[in-house]
């Protein structure tokens, strides 16, 4: 499992660039020991975007209890364009705990509306959809495509698989023949005004929250770090 192409190289952060009201400050002595927290963190503070049962500890330790937590769906976003909606996917995907994130196309993507979640999120490239197709049949997962036309179902009355990949086109353009074509079924969201499509980004909210709807134990305490 791949990780954002930046991850490797990238040194410790106190604050993703939010200001000092997020977050919290130095940790009062004595600091606790349990290996998850950093010490720079602990000695800085910690103004990173993430929620406050995460404070203090290491991305790797953060990321490690993600893993344990993420669900079963997938997200792969065609970026034959770079796409500036892709950063916003991402984030999404974060948010709901998706498994990984796949880049179909070009490598590079826009990171900015990620608001540095991918350093939490699995990100996994594939050169084009027939090498998705191949990862996704390999892991036996049916590939779910979202796209506003013709032949596609409505998402609204779909029941989604649980393990599955979950497969975005283009900002404009939509799905390309390729992916329509390795897509076990394609999904149209319900749209009542005067425009033919909405944003991507939106899109891919909208298709991961009825993951959600459907699979997820949503209205119920969930399992958060100790």
């Amino acid at each position: 499992m791949s990780t954002s192409q930046d991850d490797a190289a990238e040194p410790l952060q106190y604050d993703d660039g939010f200001g000092p009201e997020i977050g919290v400050g130095p940790h009062p002595r004595p600091w606790p020991e349990d290996p998850r927290y950093d010490p720079g963190l602990l000695a800085h503070g910690d103004r990173r975007n993430v929620v406050d049962e995460y404070r203090y500890w290491t991305r790797e330790a953060i990321v490690a209890d993600l893993d344990t937590r993420r669900h079963d769906f997938h997200v792969a976003v065609e970026n034959w364009q770079h796409d500036f909606n892709i950063g916003s996917v991402v984030r999404t995907a974060n948010a709901f705990l998706a498994k990984e994130v796949h880049i179909v196309g070009r490598r590079r993507w826009n990171r900015r509306g990620a608001m540095v979640t991918d350093r939490y999120q699995h990100v996994r490239h594939h050169l084009d959809v027939a090498a998705l197709a191949a990862w996704a049949a390999a892991e036996d997962l049916p590939i779910i495509g979202i796209d506003n036309l013709p032949g596609a179902v409505p998402l609204e009355t779909t029941e989604l698989p649980r393990r599955c990949v979950l497969l975005f086109g283009q900002e404009g353009p939509g799905l390309t023949d390729e992916a329509w074509k390795h897509s076990a079924a394609v999904c149209s969201i319900a749209q009542f005004g005067s425009t033919r499509s909405i944003n991507a980004g939106a899109a891919a909210a909208i298709a991961m929250h009825a993951w959600i709807q459907r699979h997820a134990r949503v209205g119920t305490e969930q399992p958060r770090p100790e």
